[in-house]
């Protein structure tokens, strides 16, 4: 926008620049106007170096570049004389004022727009329609301007959000693929070959087949979350019930709680991923506690165990074997969907805190 904008201020400087060296003769202080047109230059030369780099774009810029604008304003009567109405920056004021809508959207073209008209009309004996129309086009449109500036903006961040998502879900995608073609098929060999010899290898042939299972919902799971429609909404407390058993108790709301279809499959997959963390650590009758609270702008989920907590470093150290089970399958997915997780633990066992906001994006 500010490239666009320093584009204008040179085609409005070279538009005021002309107008008034074709009638400076009939100024009352011409070597004034030329002081003042030459101001006019440098000032539209410092501006597009210093819009350039976002760092400058303080307060500070903005304000003298306003400052510079009404100065030009009110300077008009005194160096062209009572007989112009025309001001003698004329079009270039559309600088600051443009400036100030990309800057503080319709709240900053409204101040910009309210202080320039202020000026034009001050140094105004008589107001006339042409003064209003002046005064009214540059109120309205500096809040235009600023207005399609924070639309312009939200479009820009709706469309980097939807990338970011696009290409989660086609990164979701590949690794489903690479583990059907690979893990489920060995988890599905040793099943079968653990069967076959009977013993210990039985023992471990079952679980794999638990695995196996485990594995294919959290890809049918995923599946589901890529092919639903962008408006399409899930019960949270029907997906969060279908996990109760006689160790975990699920407490939810009384009436249903519809979320966009990707974080209702996501938190289900996150407590899952916590209970089978109480099975494995705690016990397979470890008793187990699920909440979740809904609130209009956000989800609080809370999974609780009755265990001996997780001892001080072992997260840390599980990552670094390359075990990424609380890191990816948790902590992950509540950080793509917008959240955050907060983990307590101790003698007392261990809780899991999940907020997430309710919005498209998670």
């Amino acid at each position: 926008m500010f490239r666009a904008l320093a584009a204008l201020r040179i085609v409005v400087l070279v538009n005021s620049v002309a107008l008034n060296l074709y009638r400076i003769d009939e100024f009352t202080r011409p070597v004034a106007a030329v002081v003042c047109l030459s101001v006019m230059v440098a000032w539209t030369a410092f501006t597009t170096w210093a819009y350039a780099d976002q760092a400058r774009r303080g307060f500070p810029l903005l304000a003298a570049d306003l400052a510079v604008a009404l100065a030009l304003l009110l300077l008009t009567p005194w160096v062209k004389g009572p007989d112009f109405s025309t001001s003698l920056p004329g079009f270039w004021v559309m600088g600051a004022l443009f400036a100030w809508a990309v800057q503080y959207r319709l709240v900053g073209g409204l101040v910009a727009g309210v202080l320039l008209a202020a000026a034009d009309l001050l140094r105004q004996d008589i107001i006339d329609s042409s003064d209003y129309g002046n005064t009214f086009l540059l109120v309205i449109g500096g809040t235009i301007v600023g207005f399609m500036c924070d639309s312009l903006q939200q479009m820009a961040t709706e469309r980097d959000v939807a990338e970011r998502s696009a290409a989660m879900a086609a990164e979701r995608a590949r690794l489903a693929r690479a583990v059907h073609d690979g893990v489920l098929q060995v988890l599905a060999l040793v099943q079968r070959r653990g069967r076959e010899l009977g013993g210990a290898a039985a023992e471990l042939g079952r679980l794999a087949g638990e695995q196996e299972r485990e594995l294919r919902g959290l890809i049918h799971a995923q599946e589901a979350v890529e092919t639903v429609g962008g408006g399409e909404t899930v019960d949270l407390v029907a997906e969060l019930a279908r996990l109760e058993r006689q160790s975990v108790t699920v407490a939810t709301p009384g009436s249903p709680v519809e979320v966009p279809a990707g974080t209702a499959y996501e938190l289900a997959a996150v407590t899952r991923a916590c209970l089978d963390n109480v099975r494995v650590h705690v016990g397979e009758d470890a008793g187990a506690w699920v909440l979740l609270q809904a609130f209009p702008d956000r989800l609080e989920l809370s999974v609780r165990d009755d265990g001996p907590g997780i001892a001080d470093g072992r997260l840390e150290e599980a990552a670094a074997q390359g075990r990424l089970g609380v890191s990816e399958s948790i902590r992950g997915r509540i950080a793509d969907l917008g959240g955050t997780a907060e983990l307590v633990t101790g003698s007392f066992g261990t809780e899991w805190e999940f907020v997430v906001p309710r919005t498209e994006r998670s």
